[in-house]
């Protein structure tokens, strides 16, 4: 199975807070659930944990390779950049990254950096695999990383099972 793919400065254990969540899922393809993730604006209606998406330049709802865009989840207002996006083709998998932060930059007290990566890849017999990881660096990412249950993970989890029903009722 295939991998994140990582920038220098994001790589799992050098960062803060580091979470990971996959399912693999039968009747459903890369191509049922790319639009629920690759349409930013369509992520509050099955997950609860996101609201407000804008793009910049009146650009979207689907994101873009280099595109910012803004929307607020676990509590904090996030400015992102989508720093990877390949498409869904036949024989390799969809990935999705962005580089998402919050509070200013030197703001050692109150930064926050992210980078927020998905895979999508269709499995023999009929199956598909979605895996989301997420690196973060910060103090805000610390105490996340330190909290009882993990939100992100749960989170998350909540992401790709939302993602998963939405992708189901759509297809019937």
């Amino acid at each position: 199975m295939s991998e994140i793919i990582w920038p220098a400065g994001y790589i799992p254990g050098f960062t803060d807070n580091y979470c990971s969540n996959e399912v693999i899922v039968a009747g459903l393809t890369v191509a049922d659930l790319w639009p629920w993730l690759d349409t930013a604006t369509l992520w509050p209606s099955y997950y609860a944990n996101s609201a407000d998406v804008e793009f910049d330049d009146g650009l979207g709802p689907e994101l873009r390779q280099g595109m910012r865009f803004r929307f607020k989840t676990f509590g904090f207002p996030v400015e992102a950049r989508v720093v990877e996006r390949v498409l869904p083709v036949a024989g390799q998998p969809a990935r999705l990254a962005w580089h998402g932060w919050a509070g200013d930059e030197g703001d050692a007290e109150h930064r926050l950096d992210v980078h927020h990566a998905w895979l999508l890849e269709d499995l023999p017999g009929g199956r598909v695999r979605v895996l989301t990881q997420e690196t973060q660096v910060g103090k805000p990412a610390r105490e996340l990383a330190a909290a009882r249950p993990n939100p992100m993970i749960n989170g998350h989890q909540d992401w790709l099972e939302g993602m998963v029903a939405a992708a189901k009722a759509a297809k019937g």
